[in-house]
């Protein structure tokens, strides 16, 4: 736009040659000619070929001299496209028809000359302006998508870690209520036994039986606490890659994909059926790499756990089990399971074996 505005300011310009020449046919076909080898170059032509038209512009300079009137804007587009020669050859055309000629012509060519050198000097300085300003804009983009990216990062770690920490810290509640709370209520269950066995007076036997009972239902209380205390700080991630790491048989790639807070009951059949699968794929497959998936839709959750295993003494699942087919204990027991959740499972076979599981969410869950 810049580099058309330029061209269209000396075009103008051109036409001061008036004040010194008359209007006549070969004025105006020089400059019908100097517009369209212009507007050819502005065409964005091929590189290679924009020579040629700057090369037609000096060749008919030399049939009809009034289209040096029109040098100025020909040379903006000789300096834009860098072709020196050119220029030189166009300055020495001007040199050799006009040098001699009227005064006025010759300043008001010389300054067109110059302006244009100008002009191609100003456009080229903006394009390099812009061209670094639209560098620096990407950098800036892709720096701030960069710190955006690490900024969740460590948002997530960051979450991770208070979520591991608060696992922790109820793990340890759990244990100091077992320790402490629990030993010092079965202490005292156990004295208040030994004195219900030696108490002689009918009139402390209610009082005592009255102890035992909530002392028990204190006891219930906290042995109930303590065992949500341990489903809840259970951490699935933590599990799955504990098994991972520890199977050694071939390769395992985990992706785990769930939040934080999850029914126990999910957690624990999970981790069972991954250990299951994992047992039965060193014991009857050949399997070289497995990939396991853990996933937490809006309504369900999902587990998928598939080998490559290949040959005859593979994994030992049926293709899509039957009802009446004998299915191994380890396959009940996931069956048994999935089905306890209200879930579904299924079990393929193609290029590998595939375990794939989904369990409805409850609706306080949704």
């Amino acid at each position: 736009m810049k580099a058309m505005a330029g061209q269209g300011l000396l075009l103008l310009y051109c036409f001061l040659t008036l004040l010194f020449v008359p209007v006549d046919t070969r004025f105006v076909a020089a400059f019908l000619t100097a517009v369209i080898c212009v507007s050819a170059v502005r065409l964005k032509v091929p590189e290679g070929r924009v020579w040629v038209f700057m090369l037609v512009f000096l060749l008919i300079s030399c049939v009809l001299p009034k289209l040096l009137f029109f040098s100025p804007v020909m040379l903006y587009s000789i300096l834009e496209y860098r072709k020196y020669i050119l220029a030189v050859l166009l300055g020495g055309l001007c040199a050799f028809f006009y040098g001699r000629t009227d005064t006025g012509v010759v300043i008001i060519l010389l300054w067109g000359c110059l302006s244009a050198v100008f002009f191609a000097y100003q456009a080229r300085e903006y394009e390099r302006l812009s061209e670094m300003f639209r560098r620096i804009r990407d950098d800036g983009k892709e720096l701030n998508l960069l710190l955006e990216e690490r900024n969740k990062s460590l948002l997530k770690k960051q979450d991770d870690e208070i979520y591991t920490a608060r696992l922790k810290e109820r793990n340890r509640i759990a244990r100091e209520i077992h320790d402490h709370v629990g030993h010092m209520l079965s202490r005292a269950i156990l004295m208040t036994g030994a004195m219900k066995a030696v108490n002689r007076e009918e009139g402390m036997k209610k009082q005592l039986d009255q102890l035992e009972d909530t002392l028990n239902t204190a006891m219930s209380n906290v042995r109930e606490s303590v065992h949500d205390l341990h489903d809840d700080s259970v951490n699935l991630k933590e599990a799955l890659t504990g098994l991972v790491e520890e199977y050694n048989f071939c390769e395992v790639k985990l992706t785990y994909d769930m939040g934080y807070v999850l029914p126990k009951d999910v957690k624990y059949s999970f981790i069972a059926i991954v250990k299951e699968a994992l047992n039965n794929i060193s014991k009857h497959s050949n399997a070289v790499m497995v990939w396991i998936v853990a996933r937490e839709h809006p309504g369900l959750y999902q587990l998928m756990i598939e080998d490559n295993g290949t040959g005859e003494n593979t994994f030992r699942y049926p293709v899509m089990y039957e009802e009446n087919r004998t299915e191994g204990m380890g396959i009940r027991n996931m069956r048994d399971r999935v089905g306890a959740l209200g879930g579904n499972i299924q079990i393929k076979k193609d290029k590998g074996f595939c375990i794939y599981i989904t369990v409805p969410k409850k609706e306080e869950e949704a």
